[in-house]
């Protein structure tokens, strides 16, 4: 079956897919995007995911060509039409498409908004029981990044480094201290059993996964410091993990080729993968 795609109003197979070569967001990397997990064909946090949509379009003035409802119903029509049991479906926004390539806002220009799924079984991943490694980079990226822009061209750069490295994140590194991964939030487990993650502000993306799991923890009376840590902190913690919608919870088992305590995935982010899986299933929409 040819996966089924959303453009503009129209449902259509993906490899027939086609935007505006004008669109702002291929030209200026001028919109937004919101990926949203999807699990046993139900979708996951997806309140939470919408609501940053939202903020996000509204910190760049770009006005959402669909109501959030409307867009809530395309989900689940995308979901159904290619019997999607696990994996994700991808929003992106953007300005539209003028006659032509100017800096400043067009008018008359109404956004595209397109959206499409994809096939993952997050639950089951490999790497989930093994544990992955972290490489550290340079934080190259501009000073909004709790704006989920599609201006990706440095957490791309981090992504490929860590390939190359044979690693599965690359950790963010500004004034030495951790921001977040390159497609994720970054959390350590303090040898005095204090779960530390980076505070939200404009140097990070408030992670959906992220609030939940702090949430979670919270729930269970663990205790949790937002603030920055260094790469030293973390290989001296007892345990470092990654949350994002696409990997849930995943062990970091090394960092720059350091093992993280003896290497192997920590007790503590494997209960907190098997209770936001638990959460991910009573609460899926």
């Amino acid at each position: 079956m040819d996966p089924i795609a959303y453009v503009n109003g129209a449902f259509v197979p993906l490899r027939e897919a086609k935007i505006s070569i004008l669109d702002r967001g291929f030209l200026f990397a001028d919109g937004i995007y919101e990926v949203s997990a999807v699990l046993d064909g139900k979708l996951v946090d997806n309140e939470s995911h919408l609501a940053r949509l939202e903020r996000s379009v509204g910190e760049i003035r770009l006005p959402l060509p669909e109501t959030i409802a409307r867009i809530k119903e395309i989900q689940h029509e995308l979901i159904s039409r290619n019997q999607l049991k696990d994996g994700l479906v991808y929003i992106q926004v953007t300005r539209g498409a003028d006659v032509g390539r100017d800096f400043a806002f067009p008018k008359g220009v109404k956004p595209t908004l397109m959206m499409f799924t994809s096939v993952k079984d997050i639950v089951n991943a490999a790497s989930a029981k093994s544990g992955i490694g972290v490489i550290t980079v340079p934080d190259i990226r501009w000073t909004r990044r709790d704006i989920k822009s599609v201006a990706l061209l440095a957490q791309v750069l981090a992504k490929q480094a860590a390939a190359e490295a044979g690693a599965g994140e690359a950790w963010m590194i500004e004034d030495g201290k951790v921001t977040e991964g390159g497609s994720s939030s970054a959390f350590i487990l303090t040898r005095d059993d204090v779960l530390v993650t980076r505070e939200n502000s404009s140097a990070i993306l408030p992670g959906c996964t992220r609030k939940a799991v702090v949430k979670l923890a919270e729930e269970r009376q663990l205790r949790i410091e937002e603030r920055a840590f260094t790469i030293e902190e973390a290989l001296k913690a007892k345990e470092a993990f990654i949350t994002s919608a696409s990997s849930f919870v995943q062990p970091v088992v090394k960092i720059d080729g350091k093992p993280v305590a003896d290497g192997k995935p920590g007790p503590l982010a494997q209960r907190l993968r098997e209770i936001y899986i638990e959460f991910a299933r009573a609460t899926g929409t």
